[in-house]
């Protein structure tokens, strides 16, 4: 059986990218991390991903969790780099 950290080292992605894609969609991390995994790998998939993740620093600013927004932009800056082939993009 594979654990959950199995499971993200199978993914595109890494563990604070699938949290943020956890909780903009409000869901639990393996489910959000199977959602995370198909959308990088469609044509739309890595734009929408980007920008669930600055939506998640947008409501971390709107409720003054600088820590957490702080976090969320190491989380922006690492995925653009890693996937920059549509980081342009939306």
């Amino acid at each position: 059986m594979l654990s959950y950290k199995d499971c993200v080292g199978l993914c595109d992605l890494t563990e604070a990218e699938i949290d943020a894609i956890a909780e903009h969609e409000h869901l639990p991390r393996l489910v959000a991390l199977e959602l995370g995994e198909y959308l990088i790998h469609s044509p739309e998939g890595v734009p929408m991903i980007r920008k669930m993740i600055i939506d998640d620093i947008a409501h971390a600013r709107q409720h003054g969790d600088w820590d957490k927004a702080l976090k969320l932009r190491a989380t922006l800056r690492h995925f653009i780099q890693t996937h920059p082939e549509h980081s342009a993009d939306s």
